[in-house]
């Protein structure tokens, strides 16, 4: 057993002054068993914890790091920037660049603004959706996660599926009387809200690929149909990219199925590990924000320009690599390579494992039965996957602590680190 001395009393002394000794539910050991190590290091694909043990790191601080942890140009960036200054409060050309350059590579976004987190960035598309169609109701789906907004935070994932508090505790039901929660890839229930709603509905916001709940995928056609009814209806549909987005394609989520959202929040890979958020879309919706229109949207910290010269050193190394010379097809390469020795070892252990994978995003849960939705996700076997987690946390192999959360590769994973992860999860299987 690995000794975590330094993290237990790191996180007992974390008790006496943060709830539940952690800054975010998702980083709690509460779904797995035992308390959370602490992380002193990182670089690549690893991390060191405080008590000096080496883990490969598949949770990439959830998502930004896709060049790996602490890469050198992000971190040459950060410390260029950081000379003029940590903030101003006032335009800085770094946010104009960061601008262009989202909007060059999303064909969708035509006007963007910046914010501090994904959860104001889909917080503020919400209003925006409502002040542009001048319309209250918003359709999300059970299971994706738009950040702790409170008309949002109705039958979500990550942390609060985890819990098995789907509802939080706090949010008056008037501020979720106008979200209506239905099931991702379910059609027919889309049609019917529609049609009982016509004309109300301002808009859908949906993760395209689903992160939340681990990881399902949209059936085909699913997306395409929620772009033709929401057009049809004169409602807006909204992306919400903060995970998928410069993570499944150069062009987030949207280009990887060819679709077109009216609006689109981002996050995550645009702050190179910076808090950082964004929203954007066609540019007559955008400016109906102040000062141009009448919704009303700031926020003292959007577009710093410690986090925007992070972000753009790390979309600007996206674009090639040493190796293949493009990043996308490196993370593709190391995805199907886990996936498919992930999926031998399930097998030869004869462990029920639907797995599911979208590029560089992935997640295993423990059913024979396939997973489209939050329901289907929810027949996985959690006191099996605790067994796995806690296996594989041993062989030097970090998972993301709740079954209901996806995995994700960076370029900076090796053939080498993947075959490691491959061995110390077919070493666990053989034990559940």
């Amino acid at each position: 057993m690995i000794s975590r001395t330094q993290s237990e009393k790191l996180f007992a002394e974390a008790l006496k002054y943060i709830p539940g000794g952690v800054n975010s539910p998702v980083r709690a050991f509460r779904a797995v068993g035992g308390n959370p190590f602490f992380v002193n290091r990182a670089s690549g694909s690893k991390v060191w914890d405080v008590d000096g043990n080496e883990l490969i790191d598949y949770v990439l601080t959830w998502g930004p790091a896709i060049l790996g942890h602490a890469h050198p140009k992000i971190i040459s960036a950060v410390k260029a920037a950081a000379e003029y200054g940590t903030s101003f409060g006032i335009p800085n050309p770094l946010e104009v660049t960061m601008a262009r350059l989202i909007c060059e590579l999303v064909p969708s976004v035509k006007k963007i603004r910046m914010t501090s987190s994904g959860t104001e960035a889909c917080m503020s598309a919400i209003r925006l959706a409502r002040g542009f169609t001048q319309r209250d109701k918003i359709i999300k789906f059970d299971g994706c996660y738009h950040g702790h907004t409170d008309s949002l935070l109705v039958k979500a994932g990550s942390g609060a599926l985890t819990f098995g508090h789907p509802d939080s505790a706090g949010v008056p039901a008037a501020f979720t009387q106008h979200t209506i929660v239905l099931p991702f890839n379910d059609v027919e229930a889309v049609k019917a809200c529609f049609a009982a709603n016509k004309n109300q509905i301002a808009g859908i916001i949906v993760e395209p690929v689903p992160g939340n709940a681990g990881l399902y995928l949209p059936k085909p056609g699913y997306l395409e149909f929620l772009s033709e009814i929401t057009t049809a209806d004169g409602a807006l549909l909204i992306f919400d990219e903060v995970m998928t987005g410069f993570r499944l394609a150069r062009g987030g989520a949207q280009e990887r199925f060819g679709i077109r959202p009216d609006l689109s929040t981002f996050g995550k890979v645009i702050g190179g590990g910076l808090p950082v958020g964004a929203f954007g879309g066609r540019a007559e919706i955008m400016d109906c924000l102040a000062p141009l229109g009448p919704v009303y949207q700031a926020g003292t910290l959007s577009g710093n320009p410690i986090a925007m010269a992070a972000g753009l050193a790390n979309l600007e190394e996206l674009g090639v690599t040493r190796e293949t010379g493009n990043a996308y097809d490196l993370l593709e390469a190391r995805g199907a390579q886990l996936e498919a020795g992930l999926r031998d070892a399930a097998k030869s252990a004869g462990v029920p494992v639907t797995f599911n994978r979208c590029g560089s995003m992935f997640c295993g849960y423990f059913t024979s039965e396939p997973v489209y939705n939050v329901a289907d996700a929810m027949k996985s076997d959690r006191e099996r996957f605790k067994k796995f987690f806690q296996a594989l946390l041993n062989e030097g192999v970090y998972l993301a602590p709740s079954q209901f959360e996806a995995g994700f590769i960076s370029t900076a994973h090796t053939p080498a680190d993947i075959e490691q992860t491959v061995r110390a999860a077919a070493k666990a299987m053989r034990t559940l």
